[in-house]
């Protein structure tokens, strides 16, 4: 007899760790316990009869069987995004966007209302992610990116690069000789770091305690409270420098190892809505010119 197809649920589970190559990664992604997705990533393997991963002690990797059935499995997505899409009438106007959250929030949200002012026939699904994903999620049409140069796996071009310097809130009393006994805080994992910020002035440092998180958000909540420094770039901190909720105490900027990319899906120039959108960030990136 025939097999029936497999819980759509399982290939979504299979898809999101296929692509993280980790368990966790995929979790996080779809609000799973990572429990969860090793049970169902091991029913669908059941239901296959063979392995779709290794469990490698650091990582994942896919065996040729994980391998075959990847593309498959993607391809039957996007093939339902597509028949969703027409069938709902939203295919030309309805564009999936994907940035980092501390982008979305502090950048783009602000903005939004000029776009849809612009564009009121264009409906924006925003997606955000804490880290920056190695490839564009799948529907993703649009992706502003914080990073590193991305790869070429899909089209990319250079936004801006900036500067990176020191917030705190109005009032928050420090001088560079003060600066490594206040409470110091950074978004982890990145080349624009503390470090990176003192050692460029010729400063002496003598590795202070500093205070990590995984998104700018909240270093610059703790700062705009009084809480303390937090290192910050024009485009997340701009518009609150502006409004007086932030200051930056020194005059020296460093500049950023990593920078803003646009990146579009090759479905993107079928889209109407994605060009609009994608030319409507550029030329808003354009005129927010660094401080």
């Amino acid at each position: 007899m025939q097999k029936t197809l497999p819980p759509l649920g399982w290939l979504r589970t299979f898809e999101a760790a296929a692509r993280h190559l980790s368990f966790t990664g995929a979790a996080r992604d779809l609000n799973m316990t990572q429990s969860a997705v090793s049970q169902q990533i091991k029913s669908l393997e059941g239901y296959l009869g063979q392995p779709l991963f290794l469990r490698r002690p650091r990582a994942l990797e896919l065996t040729e069987a994980g391998i075959t059935y990847l593309p498959v499995v993607r391809e039957a997505f996007r093939t339902l995004v597509r028949g969703t899409q027409a069938v709902t009438g939203a295919q030309q106007n309805a564009v999936q966007v994907q940035s980092n959250i501390t982008f979305a929030v502090n950048w783009l949200a602000p903005r939004l209302p000029d776009f849809r002012a612009q564009h009121p026939e264009v409906q924006l699904n925003i997606f955000t992610e804490l880290w920056e994903p190695r490839e564009m999620a799948d529907g993703a049409a649009v992706e502003i990116r914080y990073s590193l140069r991305p790869s070429d796996t899909v089209r990319t071009e250079l936004l801006r690069t900036e500067y990176y310097y020191p917030v705190c809130a109005p009032g928050f009393e420090v001088t560079l000789e003060t600066l490594q006994q206040q409470p110091l805080f950074d978004c982890s994992n990145l080349l624009s770091n503390w470090q990176e910020w003192v050692e460029d002035q010729g400063l002496n440092w003598e590795n202070p305690a500093i205070t990590y998180s995984t998104t700018y958000l909240v270093s610059l909540s703790v700062a705009m409270v009084g809480g303390g420094l937090c290192l910050a770039h024009d485009t997340i901190a701009r518009s609150l420098i502006k409004q007086g909720r932030l200051v930056a105490p020194f005059p020296h900027r460093s500049a950023m190892p990593e920078a803003y990319y646009l990146l579009l899906s090759p479905r993107a120039e079928e889209s109407p809505g994605a060009v609009a959108f994608a030319d409507w960030v550029r030329r808003e990136m354009a005129a927010d010119l660094p401080m």
